[in-house]
């Protein structure tokens, strides 16, 4: 079977993910500042050369490689949630991608902490990190107001602040569920997901009953 040659740009593309998914894994295991840029291109299998033919230095790298993880988790989730017939199928398939994530979380937790490390230390990072910590909230945020609006209820507070919760409260979830997987659950995540959100539900109705019991007849 004859292989398809590769256009320039194609071949560019390819050296570059390669590129990312050296250093993505080689930061997981020797953190940023440990990796140099020869090991990254030894690992990719490529020179010094073609690292620097495809980026300008490691800074130029890392802010990549956080450009294009926050892009794709963002889309693996959205595409999930999108195609799903009910909030319940939606669940669903949550739970299975938090499976599929566990099975390397040591090393997703260790990028994500790595990256993080990195944008504390260096300021010009922060926005390409903000703006993946937005992407999620957003998401979270969407998903909220679309279960209270189905159910014709009014969120307990503003939805952007119920996302903020429950974004924050994921890192330290799949910590615990990286630090004690005999305790906490793959889907430790979803789990306390549906919990918070049944608890809003029954204080947004509430607040609704005792406005309507308050209001003048």
């Amino acid at each position: 079977m004859t292989r398809k040659r590769l256009s320039r740009e194609e071949s560019r593309e390819q050296t570059r993910e390669r590129l990312l998914t050296a250093a993505a894994e080689l930061f997981a295991e020797r953190g940023v500042n440990g990796a140099s840029v020869e090991q990254i291109a030894e690992r990719a299998g490529y020179t010094r050369g073609a690292f620097y033919g495809n980026f300008e230095d490691k800074h130029h790298l890392v802010r990549e490689l956080l450009h294009r993880r926050t892009r794709g988790e963002h889309e693996e989730v959205r595409a999930l949630t999108e195609s799903a017939s009910s909030p319940q199928e939606a669940l669903t398939s949550l739970r299975a991608w938090h499976r599929e994530r566990a099975n390397h979380l040591t090393g997703w937790l260790a990028l994500r902490m790595e990256l993080l490390l990195y944008a504390l230390r260096n300021s010009e990072a922060r926005p390409l990190l903000a703006e993946r910590e937005h992407l999620a909230r957003n998401a979270l945020a969407d998903g909220l107001r679309q279960h209270f609006s189905a159910r014709g209820h009014t969120p307990p507070a503003d939805p952007a602040f119920l996302a903020l919760v429950v974004h924050a409260l994921e890192d330290g979830l799949l910590i615990q569920r990286m630090l004690s997987p005999d305790d906490v659950s793959d889907e430790v995540v979803v789990d306390a997901y549906e919990l918070l959100v049944r608890s809003w539900t029954a204080l947004g109705e509430r607040q609704r009953d005792d406005h309507q019991e308050g209001s003048p007849t």
